[in-house]
């Protein structure tokens, strides 16, 4: 075998490189509230990454550190480090984050309520306050997930149901061509059928666009169906994780997420208080 031949192989077997890495994060607000301690996660190229976990777990803390969004809500990363595209990046700033290709779309569908939804889409268009693009094939990534939100382009996005503003939120993201969408209940408030829809497409953009994902959400089973990985906080805290497909079967998560599980006399009567006792 040549030495080309041996670095080309070498190359093949060498593992990708996560998209996004934790090591050891603590994260602390306005220097005195610890909020995550000591939490660990990779996230491939390619892989939607599921956070679950109670209100309060830390999951949208996570998320608004690797955004730099954090950083504006006085949140600091005090020790460990948070590894982006293999750079480190920890307490980066939210316009750093956007120019890396990192979107996140907020818990609440964060949408310019008094703009039209077209307006809103635009403003997908624009970085750290400028604008980095206009063209028409912009708009083809939205409406080819969401074509419903082309025949409502004149309508004020304030008057716009629950489910249009939730698609208008991730075809604005989308308009920014991340590579690592993080999303924060993306469920919430939805009818069923809508949040199937949304995680349906979800998947879909996840696999025809090969754009990287992190899902907080509450909606347990939804997620997990959707995700290829799980993290499982509580108190600031990884207690669980695995593939998605395995973390279903456990039974912590079907008796205190999912609500399936079958061995009433071992865990109906447990406490809340008692999971981590049993996890760790």
């Amino acid at each position: 075998m040549t030495a080309s031949e041996t670095t080309a192989t070498a190359a093949r077997e060498e593992p990708d490189r996560p998209v996004v890495e934790l090591d050891n994060v603590e994260i602390v607000y306005d220097r005195h509230f610890l909020a995550v301690q000591g939490i660990s996660m990779a996230v491939d190229e390619g892989d939607i990454v599921a956070l679950l976990g109670p209100n309060g777990a830390g999951k949208s803390t996570v998320l608004k550190m690797i955004s730099g969004i954090g950083r504006t809500e006085r949140g600091e990363v005090t020790r460990g480090s948070v590894v982006y595209d293999g750079e480190d990046v920890t307490n980066g700033g939210a316009n750093e984050m956007v120019d890396r290709g990192v979107t996140h779309i907020l818990e609440g569908r964060r949408v310019f309520e008094d703009l039209t939804v077209e307006e809103n889409l635009r403003c997908g268009l624009y970085r750290g306050g400028r604008r980095v693009r206009f063209d028409e094939e912009d708009y083809r990534i939205a409406f080819e997930y969401f074509p419903q939100l082309e025949e409502i382009l004149d309508l004020k996005a304030g008057y716009a149901s629950g489910g249009q503003q939730q698609m208008l939120v991730v075809a604005r993201a989308l308009i920014h061509r991340p590579r690592l969408l993080l999303l924060d209940e993306p469920s919430l408030g939805l009818a069923p059928k809508l949040v199937r829809d949304i995680f349906e497409t979800l998947v879909e953009i996840n696999r025809e666009e090969n754009i990287t994902m992190m899902i907080a959400d509450q909606n347990a089973k939804r997620t997990l169906e959707t995700a290829d990985y799980g993290y499982v906080m509580e108190n600031g805290q990884v207690e669980l994780h695995d593939p998605a497909d395995v973390l279903v079967d456990r039974e912590e998560i079907k008796e205190f997420y999912l609500g399936t599980s079958g061995d009433s006399s071992r865990y109906t009567d447990i406490r809340h208080y008692k999971i981590r006792k049993r996890w760790t």
